[in-house]
């Protein structure tokens, strides 16, 4: 089973219905969060969501109690909450991008996608992952071919991984093949 915690954004129910194309799937608020389907889950999805990931420490401690433990795949706000667990900072980018497709490529051969693959995603987010970032067993795995913000990490070891921009968007094609090359890794 896979567990979407919905940090109250109008996109979480697309990433349930992209989900939900591999596994049952289960869907709470971050405020009301179901023990049971916690500790059930095989899969922890935290969904976009607005604001700052330090607006959401429930998701927080969330992520530091089962990394490790279960598989975790962050979107959006989701990708940013995980590194701002891991003590990255989280800033503030020059241009909004919202509603934007962007070209990324695959940046890093320790990917589960062939390094120099180029995708075209769905981006939602005005902010960004702060760099020099350098985390014990992540890796930036994907840039925009434009602006080299990082789009994607991979942590292969503790299996969490992450997208800043939203595999379930129209704007993202093969989404579903993102989600379902994390989903088997």
């Amino acid at each position: 089973m896979i567990y979407v915690i919905d940090h109250n954004d109008s996109f979480t129910h697309n990433v349930v219905h992209q989900f939900s194309l591999f596994d049952e799937v289960e869907c709470d608020n971050f405020n009301e969060i179901n023990k049971t389907k916690l500790q059930k889950a095989k899969v922890l999805v935290f969904s976009p969501g607005p604001g700052n990931p330090k607006d959401y420490p429930t998701t927080s401690k969330i992520y530091k109690k089962f990394k490790g433990k279960k598989k975790i795949i962050g979107i959006c706000l989701g990708f940013q909450q995980i590194l701002f667990c891991e003590g990255a900072k989280i800033i503030e980018q020059k241009k909004i991008y919202h509603g934007f497709q962007s070209d990324v490529k695959v940046v890093n051969n320790k990917s589960l996608f062939k390094k120099g693959k180029i995708f075209q995603v769905g981006r939602y987010h005005s902010l960004k992952l702060k760099e020099p970032f350098k985390i014990n067993n992540f890796d930036i795995t994907m840039r925009c071919l434009k602006s080299k913000v990082a789009m994607s990490f991979e942590n292969n070891k503790e299996k969490i991984y992450g997208f800043q921009f939203h595999p379930e968007s129209f704007l993202t094609i093969n989404g579903n093949l993102l989600i379902k090359k994390i989903l088997s890794a």
